[in-house]
């Protein structure tokens, strides 16, 4: 049975990947903030674990907790937007909580569960970015504290890719489109159930010669 361990699986896409890759027959680890905020992850068979990914610490106890367990895949999801994104309005210290947790966070879960990855028989980790972190496809400007978060976890993530490569670990980085969460908003245009379906497509596809690469939904290539 192939397991996945997944970050930010109370509500939204994370909580979409626990219910699909649990449909699927998969041993589903599930971590947020609050377990008994979700009831149907028990619903689903899906096993809930407690942590803040912003707290290193707390994230370096669970993955003692987990050891000896194996992923085949660990899906860093949790994310957040920020407050105010534009130009003049921008605070400082949302800035830099923004980056915790979607830049410092991701590598720190990475690093702390790389020997259960590696104890793995699939060895991959998978990065929820977004095409807002493309420095080539922003002709719009704005969304500052964001496009930066992003842009920065596709650097990081770039690196990791060639760092791991030797340990056969396969990295990437996915964009699920804009999709009709919380943070995608009413107006998206794309169901959660479709992205997240297209993205385990891509997660499954993907090999040691796709490690370091950003993809949409699609399996379609985003500009850096």
């Amino acid at each position: 049975m192939p397991s996945v361990f997944i970050t930010g699986a109370s509500r939204g896409l994370g909580l979409e990947f626990a219910r699909q890759y649990s449909a699927e027959g998969w041993s589903v680890v599930a971590a947020c903030r609050r377990p008994s905020d979700v009831p149907q992850l028990e619903e689903w068979g899906v096993e809930a674990v407690a942590v803040d990914v912003t707290d290193f610490a707390a994230v370096a106890v669970l993955a003692r907790r987990l050891a000896g367990r194996a992923f085949d895949l660990l899906l860093n999801n949790a994310g957040v937007y920020g407050q105010d994104q534009e130009f003049g309005s921008i605070d400082g210290e949302d800035w830099q909580r923004v980056m915790r947790t979607n830049v410092i966070a991701p590598l720190k879960v990475a690093e702390a569960f790389l020997p259960h990855v590696l104890a793995g028989r699939r060895r991959v980790m998978a990065f929820l970015s977004s095409r807002m972190g493309s420095v080539t496809e922003n002709d719009s400007g704005g969304s500052y504290i964001y496009r930066s978060s992003k842009a920065a976890l596709n650097a990081a993530v770039r690196s990791l890719a060639v760092d791991l490569r030797p340990q056969g670990v396969t990295a990437i980085l996915l964009h699920p489109g804009w999709v009709r969460t919380d943070m995608g908003g009413h107006a998206a245009p794309l169901e959660v159930e479709a992205s997240v379906a297209g993205l385990r497509g891509v997660i499954d596809a993907a090999g040691p010669a796709d490690s370091g690469t950003f993809r949409d939904y699609t399996g379609a290539t985003v500009p850096w």
